[in-house]
């Protein structure tokens, strides 16, 4: 997997070292039910996502370069809903100690460019749950236009169901930032 520097980030594979500051962000319940998982309740469960995490790829941990700490994860997923296009599906998560500072609009502008410029990606699409405000944010800044969303499209890990607001960027449409 590839390490990408974003200046103040580094977005890189993940390593055993890591289990420490994913369980960390992992465990606060502000954190993964606005992504529609579970707060990891053990560390042990962070072991277990780590070591998924590792094994695939376009999967980033999300390192802030002044004190080397993980502080969130990157995703690029195929998207398979998507025809004939080469899609795929960003998904982000982030340690509520670091929201606010604009962190993951610039780790998701950079992967966008990688997606865009170096594995020669159609489109990247982005969904969020209509409460998680932050993620819209970080998806309209980064250049994705709204396409609709799909009532009742997401069951999450507690059995809550949310409509799933989803978003889409064009090559076509992206802008080199």
């Amino acid at each position: 997997m590839k390490s990408i520097d974003t200046g103040r980030l580094i977005l890189r594979g993940w390593l055993l070292d890591d289990l420490n500051d994913l369980y960390e962000y992992a465990k606060n319940p502000q954190v993964g039910p606005m992504a529609g998982w579970k707060p990891h309740s053990s560390k042990e469960e962070s072991l277990n996502a780590l070591k998924y995490n590792m094994e695939n790829d376009n999967r980033w941990a999300i390192v802030l370069k002044e004190n080397e700490k993980v502080i969130g994860s990157i995703n690029l997923n195929p998207d398979e809903n998507r025809g004939k296009y080469c899609a795929k599906l960003i998904s982000f998560a982030l340690s509520a100690d670091y929201w606010g500072n604009g962190y993951m609009t610039e780790a998701v502008k950079r992967v966008v460019k990688y997606a865009f410029e170096e594995m020669n990606v159609d489109m990247i699409s982005a969904f969020h749950y209509p409460h998680n405000f932050r993620s819209k944010r970080v998806i309209e800044k980064c250049g994705f236009r709204y396409e609709g969303t799909i009532k009742n499209g997401s069951k999450i890990f507690d059995g809550h169901i949310y409509d799933t607001v989803f978003y889409s960027i064009l090559k076509s449409e992206y802008n080199g930032e």
